[in-house]
């Protein structure tokens, strides 16, 4: 009894004598590469509960991934344009990135330069250049690097590159509008149609934007074919006249989810950024003046919930034919409407 109240003993000061070991808080990063991450909120939590730190799971020899970038292929002089990217990194916060515009052999100018620190991982992120930052005419090559907290190289997925290729060019010059001055034959003034019962095609509050919503309004290699009606997204789209729908389509780079109608008064009505499942027509029927076709929406290649709206006297895109400017009808529609 005696030598087992001896061994029991002996075992418990062997215990008391091994201190108990935890890692330190982490302590918030600043400036440059090698700093720790900070603290999520349960690994503060659980070092004041128990004075050790909860370290994320990060496999031996693991790196940073570039798990996706978006460089456009061609761009135009003057600012950079817009690019996303994001990192991947298990049991790993936060990451520092760099993200570099070289010019090759013969393109004027010096690197460009973006620090972006120490961003979140699995975030798209998008690369803040800097206010300065501008491009000449020619061909770049774009690169993305960065480390992670253990100095471990920031590295790419097999179908996703660090590097990427940017052309900038000047755009070509924009086909001047339609001169619509003069009354176009055959078709009714704004004022007659108004008088026929045309109904405003948004029914909610909007607005006509400024200039880069006006029609004939510059853009790249073309020139803007119809009047933009700011409304919110959801607000109903309806029809002015009565007619037949003629296309019911969706172009994802341009006017997103769109209808055509053919009406009985000699015009054809275009209308563009539909919201995506939002029809409430199809191609081939006939509809009524003030029936709904969709809902407004910022598909395709708009930035902001709006009505794209058209008039082509004698079709759409019919051989021989233009579009005319919308305004002046939409503004007697408006106003007719009260």
């Amino acid at each position: 009894m005696e030598a087992a109240r001896i061994l029991k003993l002996a075992a418990a000061l062997a215990a008391a004598a091994v201190p108990w070991v935890a890692s330190p808080p982490a302590q918030a990063i600043s400036g440059a590469p090698g700093g720790a991450a900070a603290p999520t909120g349960s690994e503060e939590s659980s070092v004041s509960r128990t004075g050790a730190k909860l370290v994320p799971y990060r496999p031996v020899g693991a790196h940073p991934v570039l798990s996706a970038l978006s460089v456009p292929k061609a761009s135009v002089p003057g600012r950079p344009p817009k690019v996303t990217l994001r990192v991947s990194e298990p049991g790993v916060g936060t990451v520092y990135v760099k993200v570099k515009i070289t010019p090759l052999a013969g393109t004027a100018g010096t690197p460009i330069l973006a620090r972006m620190g120490w961003v979140h991982t699995e975030r798209t992120l998008i690369v803040s250049w800097p206010s300065t930052a501008k491009l000449a005419a020619g061909s770049y090559h774009l690169l993305v690097t960065g480390q992670d907290h253990n100095r471990a190289a920031l590295v790419e997925l097999a179908h996703i590159s660090r590097l990427a290729t940017l052309l900038v060019a000047s755009p070509p010059p924009a086909t001047p509008p339609p001169s619509t001055s003069a009354p176009v034959p055959g078709v009714p003034s704004p004022a007659q149609s108004a008088a026929e019962g045309a109904v405003f095609p948004v029914q909610g509050s909007f607005s006509f934007g400024g200039p880069e919503n006006r029609f004939g309004a510059p853009r790249s290699g073309y020139y803007h074919e119809g009047q933009d009606v700011l409304t919110a997204e959801g607000t109903p789209v309806v029809a002015p006249f009565a007619g037949t729908i003629t296309y019911a389509a969706n172009q994802a780079g341009g006017g997103g989810y769109y209808l055509v109608e053919h009406t009985h008064v000699g015009f054809d009505f275009m209308y563009a950024h539909c919201m995506a499942n939002s029809f409430a027509v199809k191609a081939e029927q006939e509809v009524s003046a003030g029936q709904q076709l969709c809902k407004a929406g910022q598909t395709g290649d708009a930035t902001a919930p709006h009505l794209h709206f058209e008039m082509w006297p004698g079709g759409w895109h019919a051989a021989g034919t233009k579009p005319i400017d919308p305004l002046p009808y939409l503004e007697a529609w408006a106003a007719e409407k009260g």
